[in-house]
């Protein structure tokens, strides 16, 4: 929103509440061919007013409405700009900041908000740092409501800096003031310093009185200073501020630089851009407004993949060299006879285009009226050609809003969708406009959502869309007057399935600042089940190598006698059991010679790699020697036998023996 609009205050609608209907598919208007929006034949026309979102009409195409959230009591002034962070959505708000969990983006649900008044509160975040634009000259450093312009002990405009460590107890931990406050700001992540982060701060209020803060030059009357002036040397305008903020300090964050993105470059004067109107009124005969005379940036979109940033800087639009971050450098600036405000930007992926924004009306005005051409208040898309930008087309939403409608082009982004230039774009009432500008010569509509006029009383009333960006599978919006919107794409005849399906399976991004553009550079295929595999028979395998004898015993002699054989065991079952048991009804567990059996019981165990400690049983009828949880394969076992002779025992001259059984067994084949 620009300048003119953000110290308007919220209006209170009151009124009978009327029915909602949801209309469905119309095909979307290509803007290309066309000179004035449509007004018929189109579901978005006529559409129902309501003051919130259950009595409003709604008309979709290519997008499904999945849940509104109003504002809380809390937090419930104007509603601004986005960010994302994980599963969290930070909706700016000229009282503060409310934080929704979009983990289940059909129900997002508030975690918290912030009181913090001061216009616009646009918002960005880092890790556990949430950045926040103020430039209201109510607004106080202690974030009490203001009551007319605060006292300059108390004034604060420029970033304020939040530690959100505790994402339901946010904390302001710094502030940093600047000459005109900030209207916007840009976050930008230096390649090569992971340790600070620089923040693009865009100012477009009038600039506040060195005796407020020092190296500040006021610039409006009464109280106008001489060092405003261009030819000082010294103005707050002309200009963005760069502030620097060690992330592991951001209290010690602090302004490192001005560039004078605006200076002529054969004289380094710094108005050196344009500074008086194109023609004396706007081309639809109204006088301009805002007016597009260059002193400072509305918004500044960062490519840091490619080292660029385009900037939307009221009378121009630039793009700039960020390779330093901290000093960025213009490199080409545009002007457009039919553009009254430079607004936004957003970058194709390839970084081969800009697609600028042209905020006529600034923001609180009616211009998407039946009378109002398609290239006013329009999008202008420009290719870069060798560091130069040529512009190539216009596009603007393509079917009329009423005159109760506040409607121009504002903050979008792009949707992942791999080999085209689809974006999603916020037009106040106007909705949600979903652009195909792959072709840069005919960017056309695929896809929208809209409500119908808040009421019918105002001229216009103020609500719609800010902002809508795609995040992670998703859209959200921020909705001025309704509160915190998500959305799902549905497909179309310009959007497939597969084409939606290969977006929402990109890794999910770990954080969403719109003006800190990055690339997506891999998309991956639909996933195709091929099922491989065998199977395997069901095994129980025991082999036993040969037994070595036990003796000579000797009589009168105590000693027990060992002997080692040899077991391999298999096993494919959920569990198994090595036993061995004597079948023989003679003299049981004993070791036999003819009609004579020893006095002392055989014993037995056995060990592997899982049991080395395992003790002697007696044998008995049958014992117990390994358990196997699962499966097994090769495991080595040795089976020991022991024989005890005691001194007293009387042995019978012969061979002792017995044949005993092994069974490897299981309870779950």
């Amino acid at each position: 929103m620009s300048h003119h609009a953000t110290h308007r205050r919220a209006r209170r609608v009151f009124g009978a509440a009327l029915g909602a209907a949801v209309l469905f598919g119309a095909t979307a208007v290509s803007a290309s061919a066309q000179q004035f929006p449509v007004t018929s034949g189109d579901p978005r026309i006529g559409l129902a007013p309501g003051v919130d979102d259950a009595t409003a009409g709604k008309a979709a195409l290519g997008l499904q409405h999945l849940a509104n959230r109003p504002k809380p009591a809390a937090v419930a002034g104007t509603n601004s700009d986005l960010a994302f962070q994980g599963d969290y959505a930070f909706n700016g708000n000229y009282d503060g900041v409310n934080i929704y969990n979009i983990a289940d983006p059909a129900d997002p649900k508030l975690v918290t908000s912030i009181f913090c008044p001061g216009s616009q509160n646009d918002v960005s975040v880092w890790n556990n740092l949430l950045f926040v634009s103020v430039e209201s000259t109510s607004a106080r450093k202690d974030c009490a409501r203001g009551t007319g312009t605060a006292a300059p002990a108390d004034a604060f405009r420029g970033i304020r800096i939040f530690d959100i460590s505790d994402i339901q107890n946010p904390k302001q931990v710094a502030g940093v003031q600047t000459c005109r406050g900030s209207h916007t700001h840009t976050l930008v992540r230096p390649k090569n310093d992971a340790a600070n982060l620089y923040i693009y701060v865009s100012g477009t209020a009038a600039a506040r009185a060195s005796t407020e803060l020092a190296g500040c030059y006021k610039s409006s009357n009464p109280g106008l200073e001489p060092d405003d002036a261009a030819a000082s040397g010294k103005s707050s305008r002309w200009r963005i501020d760069v502030i620097k903020v060690p992330v592991a300090d951001p209290a010690s964050a602090a302004v490192v630089s001005g560039p004078r993105l605006f200076a002529d470059e054969a004289t380094g004067k710094h108005d050196g851009l344009q500074q008086t109107l194109p023609t004396p009124q706007h081309p639809s005969g109204t006088n301009w407004s805002p007016q597009p005379i260059s002193d400072a940036c509305h918004d500044i979109t960062v490519y840091e993949e490619i080292n660029l940033a385009a900037g939307a800087c009221e009378g121009n639009g630039l793009l700039i060299d960020i390779s330093d971050p901290a000093n960025p450098k213009r490199i080409d600036a545009v002007a457009d006879p039919l553009f009254a405000y430079w607004h936004g930007a957003t970058f194709s992926n390839d970084g081969k285009a800009v697609l600028f924004t042209d905020e006529w009306g600034g923001g609180s005005g009616a211009r998407c009226r039946a009378t109002d051409q398609m290239s006013w208040g329009a999008d202008a898309i420009y290719e870069i050609v060798n560091n130069k930008l040529v512009f190539r087309s216009y596009y603007k939403l393509p079917v009329a809003q009423t005159v109760n409608e506040n409607c121009v082009s504002h903050v979008g982004n792009l949707i992942p969708v791999p080999g085209r230039n689809i974006m999603v774009q916020a037009w106040y009432q106007g909705g949600a406009s979903i652009i195909d500008w792959t072709d840069l010569s005919k960017p056309k509509e695929i896809g929208y959502f809209d409500r119908g006029p808040l009421n019918t009383t105002q001229l216009p009333s103020s609500a719609g869309y800010w902002s809508t960006y795609w995040y992670n599978g998703r859209i959200y919006g921020s909705e001025i007057a309704r509160g915190f919107d998500s959305l799902k794409l549905t497909p179309t005849a310009n959007l497939t399935a597969g084409e939606i399906a290969a977006a929402e399976r990109l890794p999910k991004q770990a954080r969403l600042n719109a003006q800190s553009q990055d690339k997506v550079t891999t998309w991956a295929s639909a996933p195709v089940e091929a099922p491989v595999g065998g199977t395997v028979p069901a095994t129980l395998s025991l082999s036993l190598g040969a037994a070595q004898p036990l003796g000579p015993f000797t009589p009168g002699v105590a000693k027990l006698y060992e002997a080692t054989t040899k077991a391999t065991v298999t096993s494919t079952a959920g569990d198994a059991t090595l036993s061995v048991a004597d079948p023989s009804s003679t003299a049981t567990g004993h070791l036999v010679n003819g009609t004579f059996s020893l006095p002392q019981p055989l014993q037995v165990r056995a060990r592997n790699a899982a049991n080395t400690g395992t003790a002697y049983n007696n044998l008995g009828s049958g014992l117990n020697l390994l358990t196997y949880s699962g499966p097994v394969s090769n495991d080595q076992v040795d089976v020991q036998f022991g024989q005890q002779i005691n001194a007293n025992d009387a042995l019978r001259t012969g061979s002792y023996s017995k044949t005993l059984t092994f069974t490897l067994s299981t309870t779950n084949p």
